[in-house]
């Protein structure tokens, strides 16, 4: 057999002896050991040019690169690890303290299923960059699976052997390639895998994500189970609407609100400013950034919730600067505002809007929006006519209920609220919010609404430096809105003092550092009545 196997060239008994050697020292389990033996004993009887040859040779390749029992040993000083969290990340207690808990009882139970945490939040403010950190507090290795855009059910699977250019899925791929089954795992962006004819990954995914179920995961290429129950999986997303609802019941959701300004001044000091500097050779050039020249750079040059924006603008002082060592050779020690205006141009963003608005019928609200919270202003005309309702300011459905609903309200309640009910018939109602380029919706304006709506019938002005955020019933009650945080701090960057909002609410408000929000009064309501008694003056 040896001679004709020499005489037709090509002997592959070099390679199998080499795969059975690394084969001894492997801790596989009994399943794949057995198909390690079957595929090695068929491999010694084909010859190496026949094309079922490589898939073979490809699949046991695979079971020898997985490492099926090696685990890295996980370091449980929770002191070390919330020092480095902390020296990492400014700020995201809650997520720190669910860090933490795991470990605590990692180290007294020695062995646990992980959790599947999912860091929700917006853009820009270091989801990602926080797995990073967990890995190295706990000693683990790091790997980054990028969802977005993922359309293909076999790139979580694995495609069957079978086919020509078959690999496993990219959960496999990424434990062969960090050599350890219980790294920590980012499942970037979840919420923007997409679904095809070639199937839906968010299905395929929801046996990666099941702590009851992926201890034994199946892939397709690999026709094996394998236990994924030790890794840490963390998941990063912005938005839960386009999660899939049975892939989001499997997630542990840790929100991430936007930063305070006094916590961007914060990070830009002790992590921006020092890379930036790095990054544009300037380490060795000492000069300074006030607090108050960076809270002018975050006020007036940066509309968001992370720090993205702040990091380009930072950027671009760096830029100025390293052109000034080079033309100059010294740099003045210190930035002031009016450098700052001259590098960056005329301030972007305005706080001063909201000096402009007092008048009957125009009302304050909040919005949350991708980049953080806003303020809003909805203004109410009322002209002659018939009693017809327009709305204008690109609104979506919410708002148009919304505003349907106030006025039903105010048209059933009106002798309670002092309005004459003959305006209703006699008066054409316009209510409109400005910009109306940028889409509007969600179900906070509705007592923004209902205050306008009041405000014009009435005569009667709203309230100066009064914001408000909350939904409403026909039955003349006040609702809970989400983004609280985000809200708030913008009606603080703009000058507010008074918040109205639903008294399911206040727990929300409460989560905020009180630093953050000095000298700013909340109005906590139950009826519809009391947002009127209030705002109304």
């Amino acid at each position: 057999m040896k001679a004709i196997k020499e005489e037709l060239g090509g002997d592959n008994v070099a390679e199998v002896k080499e795969m059975q050697k690394k084969a001894e020292t492997k801790k596989w389990t009994k399943a794949a050991k057995e198909m390690f033996n079957k595929g090695v004993e068929k491999l010694e009887r084909m010859h190496p040019s026949t094309p079922d040859y490589s898939v073979v040779y490809n699949h046991l390749d695979l079971l020898l690169d997985l490492p099926w029992a090696d685990y890295t040993e996980d370091s449980y000083d929770l002191k070390k690890a919330k020092k480095v969290l902390d020296h990492d990340h400014y700020g995201m207690q809650k997520i720190k303290e669910r860090i933490l808990e795991y470990l605590a009882v990692l180290k007294l139970k020695g062995d646990m299923k992980s959790p599947i945490l999912c860091f929700l939040g917006p853009p820009g403010i270091g989801k990602t960059s926080l797995g990073k950190s967990i890995a190295s507090a706990i000693n683990r290795k790091y790997v980054r699976v990028s969802l977005g855009g993922l359309h293909d059910e076999a790139e979580i699977r694995g495609h069957r052997k079978t086919y020509i250019g078959a690999m496993p899925g990219r959960i496999l791929q990424s434990i062969r390639k960090i050599k350890s089954s219980n790294p920590v795992m980012i499942l970037d962006e979840i919420d923007k895998v997409g679904s095809t004819t070639h199937g839906d990954p968010s299905s395929a995914l929801l046996e990666v994500l099941d702590p009851e179920q992926n201890n034994s995961f199946y892939d397709n290429y690999l026709e094996l189970e394998y236990d994924l129950s030790k890794v840490l999986f963390i998941a990063t997303a912005n938005s839960l609407a386009n999660i899939q609802p049975a892939l989001r019941d499997r997630l542990e959701i840790i929100d991430l609100s936007g930063y305070a300004v006094e916590e961007k001044i914060e990070i830009a000091r002790r992590h921006l400013m020092p890379k930036q500097k790095e990054m544009h050779g300037l380490k060795e050039n000492s000069f300074k950034l006030s607090d108050t020249v960076l809270q002018k750079i975050i006020e007036d040059y940066t509309r968001e919730s992370g720090v993205r924006e702040l990091d380009r603008q930072l950027a671009s002082i760096m830029r100025y600067q390293a052109k000034e060592v080079v033309m100059k050779g010294k740099l003045k020690a210190t930035i002031t505002n009016n450098d700052v205006e001259k590098i960056l141009g005329k301030p972007r963003y305005s706080n001063d809007l909201y000096k402009m608005a007092n008048m009957p019928g125009v009302a304050v609200g909040l919005a949350w929006t991708y980049v953080g919270g806003d303020i809003l202003f909805i203004e109410t005309q009322l002209s002659e006519g018939k009693g017809e309702l327009k709305l204008t300011g690109n609104l979506g459905n919410v708002m148009k209920e919304s505003a349907s609903t106030a006025l039903t309200y105010l048209e059933a309640n009106c002798k309670k609220v002092n309005i004459d009910p003959a305006l209703f018939n006699k008066k054409d109602i316009h209510i409109h919010v400005p910009e109306g380029a940028v889409p509007k919706d969600g179900p906070s304006a509705g007592i923004t609404m209902l205050s306008a709506l009041a405000s014009a019938f009435t005569g009667k002005k709203i309230k100066p430096y009064l914001a408000m955020t909350g939904e409403i019933t026909l039955r003349g009650q006040v609702l809970p809105v989400g983004g609280i945080k985000e809200k708030v701090l913008a009606a603080k960057r703009a000058g507010l003092k008074e918040i109205i909002m639903c008294w399911q609410n206040e727990k929300d408000v409460q989560e905020i550092n009180n630093q953050y929000i000095k000298g700013v009064k909340f109005h906590y309501v139950k009826t519809m009545q009391q947002v009127l008694d209030l705002a109304l003056v």
